[in-house]
């Protein structure tokens, strides 16, 4: 074989070469697959954080625009294909049937690295799949509302066992807002009483959990519950002190992280 011919055989190694190089690169680099309804990735189970509105008492206007701001502001700190989820509790304990909004994260234009890609282009992307929709959600979401049960524990249970919310579900996280005065066959707060000592005639916190554990399985362990209190005349001390002591008894052996803020 002549020299010319070696480097003909030499340069068709290399053409070939780069060739399953950039078929290899097609392959494994092409970007995944995303469920147009969700925006999530198709097969994988993101991380979810669920705002629950309590809506088992009125709240006031000036609530209600807190309760806005509050959902808006969970959009910074999501990150890209993170889900976020909106829920109403009603009377009868039920999430499910109650979502107006449950999207991942698609990145916003800040999100991006402006050297692969466009950040006005995907801004408007984001503002038209996932910000808007959220707006559209909220219309009716803080909409104040009235039911004569607040079966507030259960209802978080029964998040549990929806499948993007389940324990193989990573970084769970519920913001919660309600006035945390429950009322349902488990266990209820009712009738006030001023200078009662409450939480001498509820069951036993170790009970209560207990009797989730064995309606609902292990679900809540692992979550972090951010509780955002809606303060309740005349029950704000009550609130403020057994109410909280109670719920963190309930909460803990049940394996949820807990943080509490005022609304």
């Amino acid at each position: 074989m002549s020299g010319r011919d070696l480097i003909g055989v030499f340069n068709l190694i290399i053409v070939v070469g780069i060739l399953g190089v950039i078929s290899y690169a097609a392959i494994i680099l092409q970007p995944p697959e995303y469920d147009h309804q969700t925006l999530c990735v198709v097969d994988e189970i993101p991380p979810h954080r669920a705002v629950v509105i309590d809506k088992t008492d009125l709240y006031s206007p000036e609530q209600a625009d807190r309760i806005a701001a509050l959902i808006r502001a969970q959009k910074p700190g999501l990150a890209v294909g993170e889900r976020l989820s909106l829920y109403e509790l009603n009377e009868s304990g039920q999430l499910a049937n109650t979502n107006r909004f449950s999207l991942c994260n698609p990145g916003a234009g800040e999100q991006v690295n402006p050297l692969y890609r466009n950040p006005d282009r995907v801004q408007a992307r984001y503002d038209m799949l996932f910000a808007e929709p959220l707006e559209a959600a909220l219309a009716d979401l803080v909409t104040p509302k009235n039911a004569p049960n607040s079966p507030i524990i259960e209802a978080l249970a029964q998040l549990t066992q929806d499948p993007t919310f389940d324990r193989n579900a990573p970084r769970r996280h519920i913001v919660l807002v309600s006035d945390m005065l429950q009322n349902s066959d488990l266990f209820t707060v009712y009738p006030y009483r001023q200078r009662m000592d409450l939480t001498s005639r509820l069951p036993a916190p170790t009970t209560v959990a207990q009797l989730l554990r064995e309606t609902y399985g292990d679900g809540l362990r692992g979550v972090t519950l951010e509780i955002r209190l809606i303060p309740r005349d005349p029950w704000q001390q009550v609130q403020q002190s057994q109410m909280r002591a109670y719920w963190d008894q309930v909460l803990r052996p049940l394996g949820v992280s807990v943080q509490w803020v005022e609304l």
